[in-house]
């Protein structure tokens, strides 16, 4: 921990998405406003405040939102300035501190210990990053301040919206115990009815209840970090640089049973964000790794380790989908959920050393014929993209599949290497 205060601070935008686009119109100010989506379809991408009060949420059908919210706005999303208002924020956060851990577009953990002596408490820290963001960027920011990550994060929770929540040391518990346990970070809907089951509705009951009576309802691994997080036992520290250890992407489907066409279209989808992200830094992994969610929020993992690194959207297409059926087959008759693909034990490959033709030709080995002419495909497609937009070229199955539910870009900014 620190050793003074609470000098970790987790600043969150508020209702990002939606509160650019209300900056970009001052009209839709005050306004219950959808990011994507629509009356007749669509997927609502962000809510704003004054459309969350009356139930609308990110991930909701247009159709239902629009019935919750009759005066409901939808705007289509202006996602580089997103990225660019994001980078923005960042570089606000930077003036304070240079420990900050940015660990979304909209998000960051700042490590404030060498910076009190020229800004002061970790109070008037948090209230300088907050005046600061709404007068250089014009965007509502929320707070948090704590000795640990896990409880800043909290804190910064309860501050919302555009508010500032410092737990001074000696105070966590009385700040702890009466939240829901839903605030623990990684506690999603499925864990938290699973907690409710057992009488758990607080972090005091979590706190009061055995590690071991959790774990069985849990798992080992998860119940003993939730256990572990509701004592405020978290020793990770602000970390500034992270050298990417994976690139993943995944897609929540529609209850389905699955259908090879259908599946291969997704997996490509996926591949193709995925190897596209790997190619624009350079980089190639050896282990591909596909999850799968069933009916009923049962898992499976399937994973490959191959000879040599690949980043080549077809080859990825193939492991993946050999992957995936191995899992689906294991699991056979099933109606699944989600379909997800990552790529780890990277390596830069910036460069492909092609081989002597004495082989047989693998198309998965990136230096045989084939396998740089994937390279080559690959390099004109990206080249394509950069100059007239993401839609502009595609493999055929990621062409036919796109339906305007989420767009990429959307995707794309959520989605940060691991």
């Amino acid at each position: 921990m620190p050793a003074h205060g609470a000098t970790i601070l987790h600043a969150d935008l508020d209702a990002f998405y939606a509160s650019v686009e209300q900056l970009l119109d001052p009209a839709l100010r005050g306004r219950p406003i959808a990011v994507g989506g629509g009356p007749r379809g669509g997927v609502v991408l962000a809510a704003s405040y004054e459309a969350k009060v009356h139930g609308v949420q990110g991930g909701m059908p247009g159709w239902r939102a629009a019935r919750l919210c009759p005066e409901l706005v939808f705007v289509r999303g202006h996602f580089g300035e997103y990225q660019r208002l994001g980078d923005a924020v960042m570089a606000v956060l930077a003036d304070v501190t240079p420990t900050v851990e940015r660990i979304s577009i909209d998000e960051a953990f700042l490590d404030v210990s060498g910076a009190t002596h020229l800004f002061g408490s970790p109070e008037a820290i948090g209230t300088r990053i907050r005046e600061r963001v709404r007068a250089d960027v014009g965007l509502p920011i929320s707070v948090g301040a704590a000795r640990t990550k896990h409880l800043a994060k909290i804190a910064s929770q309860v501050a919302k919206p555009d508010g500032l929540v410092v737990v001074a040391p000696g105070t966590e518990r009385a700040f702890l115990d009466p939240l829901p346990v839903g605030l623990i970070w990684g506690v999603g809907p499925v864990n938290e009815q699973r907690l409710a089951d057992l009488g758990i509705r607080t972090i005091g009951e979590l706190t009061r209840t055995p590690s071991s009576a959790v774990e069985r309802i849990l798992g080992q691994a998860v119940g003993h970090k939730l256990s572990a997080m509701a004592h405020d036992e978290d020793p990770r520290r602000v970390v500034t640089t992270r050298r990417a250890r994976s690139v993943g992407a995944q897609s929540a489907l529609s209850r389905r049973h699955p259908e090879a066409a259908d599946v291969r279209a997704v997996l490509a989808h996926l591949s193709d964000r995925v190897s596209r992200r790997l190619r624009a830094k350079g980089h190639a992994g050896r282990t591909v790794t596909v999850a799968v969610r069933f009916a009923g929020m049962r898992r499976a993992t399937r994973s490959l380790t191959l000879p040599v690194p690949v980043a080549a959207t077809l080859t990825l297409t193939e492991v993946a989908e050999r992957l995936a059926w191995s899992a689906i087959e294991d699991a056979a008759p099933c109606e699944i959920t989600l379909l997800g693909v990552s790529v780890s034990n990277l390596a830069d490959q910036r460069a492909i050393q092609l081989e002597l033709d004495l082989d047989p030709p693998d198309p998965w080995r990136p230096g045989s014929a084939p396998g740089a002419a994937r390279r080559a495909v690959d390099a004109s497609m990206d080249a394509i993209r950069t100059r007239f937009g993401g839609d502009a070229v595609g493999y055929l199955p990621v062409v036919l599949r796109r339906d305007g539910v989420v767009p990429d870009e959307f995707r794309e900014l959520a989605e940060h290497d691991l």
